[in-house]
């Protein structure tokens, strides 16, 4: 066995399918690239790209685009062991359309399932979430049956250590906010840290003021309630700590893949033990460069572009040798 993983994610794993051309419509675009997509890919490759030991917990399809993310992964720097594949399904692919400053619609192909909602209890690697320094989980994986029981038996195997959990609420992947709120509810207080925005908030403890999120999440069992503000920054709190970061203003390009990049480095700074402030600071930086690049997975940045960033500087400049 591989030495255990400093953050082992768990959820989706995919290929995105991103315009070369911004402000036009799919009907309309000409032209593709070709990523490694799936939020909690994203969040392992970043955290990778800041020099973690990371491994992902996924399913792909046996199919080209799953030997793809296969082979992404590890190009990337993450561990692809535990990634299973599903013989049914194929793996999913997504679409995106991208109108800077802040409309990117998202079209997801995957179903009537996808492999990684297909990921089993059995399918578990029960040593492998044990000992990760960090284990990250997205709501999303709650959405349905085997993928659901998978995630109660990677919490069982945790027993309380260090889980993060992304609300990421996507509705296209549930019959309505109620069914998602359920499914929360009934691990919050199996999780140490939650992250989301407002939104996301509010499905999950029916509240979108962030002081009053934020205290909820923590009356609901977790130690560290971390909301998402958009252009007001980003709140988080402990029982005795409150800490609010502010924004930090790029030109927008594609604001998906944002909050992952934001997550690789706030499950990066929490392994690091580092002052909440440096944490949020520097997890703000890293979503910030990623969405004022066009890929989510290959854009997520170095601990050197996040301190150009964080000293006035341009990460995105080209560097003339």
């Amino acid at each position: 066995m591989s030495e255990p993983a400093e953050l082992l994610t768990f959820g989706r794993a995919g290929v995105d399918i991103y315009p070369l051309q911004v402000g036009v419509g799919l009907d309309e675009v000409e032209t593709f690239g070709k990523f490694l997509g799936g939020t909690t890919a994203n969040v392992a490759v970043a955290a990778a790209r800041l020099g973690r030991r990371t491994a992902i917990v996924t399913g792909v399809g046996a199919d080209p685009f799953g030997r793809y993310v296969r082979a992404e992964l590890r190009r990337l720097g993450v561990n692809d062991e535990h990634v299973v594949t599903n013989h049914e399904y194929p793996t999913p692919v997504t679409f995106c359309e991208i109108f800077p400053p802040d409309d990117f619609p998202l079209y997801f192909y995957r179903k009537p399932s996808a492999p990684d909602l297909q990921v089993t209890a059995a399918d578990i690697p029960v040593d492998a979430v044990r000992e990760a320094g960090l284990l990250w989980l997205s709501v999303s994986g709650l959405s349905e049956e085997p993928s659901r029981g998978a995630h109660h038996e990677a919490l069982a195997a945790r027993a309380g250590r260090p889980t993060v959990l992304d609300l990421d609420y996507r509705p296209m992947f549930w019959t309505d906010a109620a069914a998602a709120t359920e499914q929360v509810q009934k691990i919050l207080g199996q999780v140490t840290v939650a992250v989301g925005n407002r939104e996301e908030c509010e499905v999950a403890v029916g509240e979108t003021d962030p002081e009053r999120a934020a205290d909820a999440l923590l009356a609901a069992g977790v130690e560290l309630a971390v909301v998402k503000q958009g252009p007001k920054g980003v709140l988080a709190k402990t029982r005795s700590e409150r800490v609010v970061s502010p924004p930090i203003p790029v030109t927008p390009y594609n604001g998906l893949g944002a909050g992952d990049s934001f997550g690789g480095s706030l499950a990066h700074g929490l392994l690091a033990g580092w002052p909440l402030e440096k944490v949020l600071s520097r997890a703000n930086a890293a979503g910030a460069i990623v969405a004022s690049r066009l890929e989510c997975s290959t854009a997520m940045p170095t601990a050197a572009e996040i301190d150009v960033l964080l000293s006035g500087g341009d990460p995105n400049e080209k560097v003339n040798p």
